[in-house]
């Protein structure tokens, strides 16, 4: 198993929504800064956002896993491959991250299930 490294590319904020819909005063993302990184193989990473966790977990766990060489979907979404980009699930001010496959291994050891 491969680290995946997780870059926040962009917070955003989509200020007609929040005017409509969104609580007194509500901002974009607070626990998150543009550039940060984190690098994970399948479990959260320490100050990572356990919704934006939720969203992309699924994209770090393939490419964990050895999904590096190819692209998602059949390439008409992602034209890199061991490439994804990904949003949380805030529809209010989503937060954008590249997942990248690494070549560094994961330190997990975990045993098989035995039968």
């Amino acid at each position: 198993m491969k680290k995946v490294k997780i870059t926040v590319l962009r917070k955003t904020f989509n200020a007609d929504l929040v005017k409509e819909f969104g609580a007194e005063g509500l901002t974009a993302c607070p626990m998150l800064k543009e550039g940060q990184v984190f690098y994970a193989d399948y479990a959260k990473p320490e100050g990572m956002c356990d919704e934006a966790w939720k969203a992309i977990y699924q994209y770090v766990f393939a490419l964990a896993h050895g999904a590096e060489k190819q692209v998602f979907y059949y390439g008409d979404w992602i034209r890199k491959p061991g490439v994804a980009i990904c949003s949380c699930n805030d529809g209010l001010r989503p937060v954008i991250f590249k997942l990248e496959a690494t070549d560094e291994e994961s330190h997990i050891d975990y045993e098989p299930i035995k039968e």
